[in-house]
């Protein structure tokens, strides 16, 4: 059985990602395998916040070379965007980077 640390690997911290939490949407990278259930449960277990929606999507390898050695690929990822409802708090980790 999975714990909520095994479905939430890490935030993904950029630009475009930090203008969404104004509306409360935050970004993660989440196991592969896990499904929006499994996120919603674990974003609300690890943070005590309440998710009222989950969207998913993949992040295809992408070739990247080093010099004139062969190319190699990036990790195939998979990250989710969660939705929190109006009442609920803020997520603290995402407090003073915007």
């Amino acid at each position: 059985m999975k714990t909520a640390y095994d479905v939430i690997l890490r935030p993904i911290i950029t630009e475009q990602s930090m203008e969404d939490i104004d509306i409360k949407k935050y970004v993660f990278e989440v196991a592969p395998t896990a499904g929006k259930i499994e996120i919603k449960k674990a974003i609300e277990e690890i943070f005590d916040v309440k998710v009222i929606k989950v969207t998913t999507t993949y992040i295809h390898p992408k070739e990247k070379r080093q010099g004139a050695q062969p190319a190699g690929y990036t990790a195939k990822r998979k990250k989710a965007v969660v939705k929190l409802s109006a009442d609920s708090k803020n997520i603290e980790l995402f407090e003073g980077m915007v």
